[in-house]
């Protein structure tokens, strides 16, 4: 599977004509603090793909894209974005079945064209942003330009705040 789903990510990164680089990642150091950290790439250039799943009405799932120094505001804004009652965070087993991805790799390009991806404005900010690359062992480099021109995608102010120290 990871073979597929790298070529699958690399060919919607060629598609979209991104501006993009590969680097490959060591599966135990995916997530997100200690890929940073082993590899020296500042958190606030980093970008977290979540997928939440609702639990009223069951069924409806969406991905959302914030910065690793932010936190996605699942219960407001999320909730009203996908037009539901309750929601969470999909389990890693709802998230591999909805978009063919592994926690720790989980990346828009190559998502389900049905599934919508929701941009907190932040992620278009740096000039570069580090993304999953679909498997644990592989990340993305890419210009964040790209997230506003791709399909059943859209760029929200306020989706996502600065933790709280």
């Amino acid at each position: 599977m990871t073979a597929s789903i790298r070529s699958t990510v690399v060919a919607s990164l060629e598609e979209l004509e991104a501006d993009f680089s590969t680097m490959e990642c060591d599966p135990d150091l995916a997530d997100t603090a200690a890929f940073c950290a082993h590899y020296d790439i500042p958190e606030d250039r980093s970008a977290n793909a979540i997928v939440l799943a609702s639990r009223r009405p069951e069924g409806v799932h969406a991905m959302f894209l914030v910065l690793a120094t932010t936190r996605l505001d699942v219960n407001r804004t999320g909730r009203d974005l996908m037009g539901v009652k309750k929601l969470s965070f999909a389990s890693p087993e709802v998230t591999a079945a909805v978009t063919g991805m592994v926690m720790g790799g989980v990346t828009p390009f190559g998502r389900p064209g049905e599934l919508p991806l929701f941009v907190d404005d932040a992620v278009l900010d740096p000039d570069w942003v580090i993304v999953g690359g679909g498997s644990r062992d592989m990340k993305v480099k890419v210009d964040p330009e790209v997230f506003a021109r791709m399909p059943n995608t859209s760029v929200v102010t306020g989706l996502a705040s600065p933790f709280e120290p």
